[in-house]
């Protein structure tokens, strides 16, 4: 029998060190870690958040560990995970993997990293190290599965969430190799989450949870292992393990192909609208149409978007029944992007739900699949079609957004969001979210967590 998977990804995670990852994948794992910082910080302020949050304050209380945007508040390491996956997925602004897998390493690998970092007193370092080793295993996980979980009706990002948050705690505190395989089989058994949600008029906050729960999982399986609890080794690829159980058609030779020398870090893409991911395309391509060619919402007769088979089947919700809902309908996403400013999470509010112009535009765009013969570039492609009042007919394809590993943010590009994010402006200020985004930027120099704690009240 050949070496289980989880042998392999355990001893790369555990003899990992920071001088081993090359600067590129620093500066995007950096980048991540500002995004979601930035994320959480906005999601922190959401009712769904708030009431996460209570009782991650009511049954954790005591800890070391910080809650992002609630002043003076201390919990344990595995309440402070379930808070910050949840703040940091509120409002479908997390970052995810090109292509798509089904992971989600803002919202799961980084939460459980911090959590722990801030109980042993890490360094910056540590934390960018365990990040980036919870994201290589993880990322190959999701590969791995072929993103086949959803057509079963599973959420992907709350099954492979526990694996690399396992990972990022693990490494944070220092475990061997053979703990960490533990921890992966561990984690195994606390993989879950429905998309039953995407088919219910009620019931969308449970999307926000799955983030929350891969995060403490992980941060579970890590402890419990540090403390000699033990897994199947087999998890991954062996009898009734990951891939038999959660996925169709998958593939066990990706979970460790090019482990140590293709580092999968570096397809880490960062969102640009808060929606589900799905919508970015159609949105910044009829946004680039309505900017080349200067036409509104009201100059439209007949919108189209063709798209793969998942945006037709898990993504044509007509009726949503509340924002959250709505940030996973592609025909809501880009109907609102007709109207509002789709970068600016204050535009994804209760009043666009309402709005007139944006639900007849939800209810009467079409979407269609490519045509027979015609294959798309991934799943992510789609194209726009629109015909104006005018007699105009415009076309755009849709196959690469601002923020993917092809077209990624800069530098500034990140502040701008996170400031938009954090204070309401993409303007440079001072205080305390311009101390924080620079001690972000600064994060590999950072000696301990200190500061997380001072943006405890942001």
């Amino acid at each position: 029998m050949s070496e289980p998977a989880v042998h392999a990804l355990a001893r790369f995670a555990s003899a990992l060190r920071y001088e081993d990852i090359p600067p590129e994948i620093v500066r995007q794992a950096r980048a991540c870690i500002i995004d979601t910082v930035g994320v959480a910080l906005y999601g922190s302020r959401l009712p769904w958040s708030r009431i996460v949050a209570q009782t991650a304050r009511r049954y954790g209380a005591g800890g070391a560990c910080t809650l992002l945007g609630h002043a003076d508040v201390r919990v344990h390491a595995p309440s402070a995970a379930l808070a910050h996956g949840t703040f940091c997925h509120a409002f479908e602004q997390d970052s995810l993997r090109r292509p798509g897998a089904g992971v989600h390493p803002g919202a799961t690998v980084f939460p459980a990293a911090l959590a722990v970092a801030e109980e042993a007193g890490a360094s910056g370092k540590q934390l960018l190290t365990a990040f980036v080793a919870g994201v290589e295993v993880m990322f190959r996980i999701g590969a791995a599965s072929h993103h086949s979980s959803e057509a079963l009706g599973f959420h992907a990002p709350g099954i492979t969430g526990p694996y690399g948050a396992a990972i990022a705690a693990g490494v944070v505190r220092g475990l061997s190799a053979a703990q960490l395989s533990d921890a992966l089989g561990i984690a195994g058994s606390m993989g879950g989450g429905l998309l039953a949600f995407t088919k219910s008029s009620q019931g969308a906050m449970v999307k926000r949870l799955h983030m929350g729960r891969g995060a403490e999982s992980g941060v579970l399986a890590a402890l419990l292992a540090s403390d000699g609890f033990d897994g199947p080794h087999t998890v991954l690829e062996g009898r009734f393990g990951f891939l038999e159980a959660y996925c169709r058609n998958g593939d066990a030779a990706e979970l460790t192909a090019g482990l140590g020398k293709t580092w999968e870090t570096r397809r880490i893409c960062i969102k640009a609208y808060p929606s589900h991911v799905t919508a970015h395309t159609p949105i910044q391509a009829l946004r680039q149409l309505m900017q080349d060619h200067a036409f509104t919402a009201d100059d439209i007769t007949r919108l189209q978007i063709t798209g793969s088979d998942k945006l037709l089947s898990h993504h044509d919700i007509r009726e949503p029944g509340d924002i959250m809902q709505a940030q996973y309908s592609v025909p809501f996403c880009v109907a609102l992007a007709c109207v509002r400013n789709p970068a600016d999470p204050r535009s994804w509010d209760d009043g666009a739900l309402a709005d007139v112009r944006i639900r007849d535009l939800c209810r009467t765009l079409i979407l269609a699949p490519f045509p027979a013969g015609e294959k798309a570039d991934s799943a992510w492609h789609t194209r726009v079609a629109v015909q104006l009042r005018d007699g105009r007919s415009l076309s755009a394809d849709g196959k690469v957004f601002r923020g993917m590993p092809e077209d990624p943010l800069s530098d500034d590009d990140t502040a701008r969001k996170f400031r938009l994010l954090v204070t309401g402006t993409q303007s440079a200020g001072t205080g305390a979210a311009e101390t924080l985004l620079g001690q972000l930027q600064e994060l590999e120099h950072a000696t301990d967590m200190s500061l997380f704690a001072a943006a405890g009240g942001l």
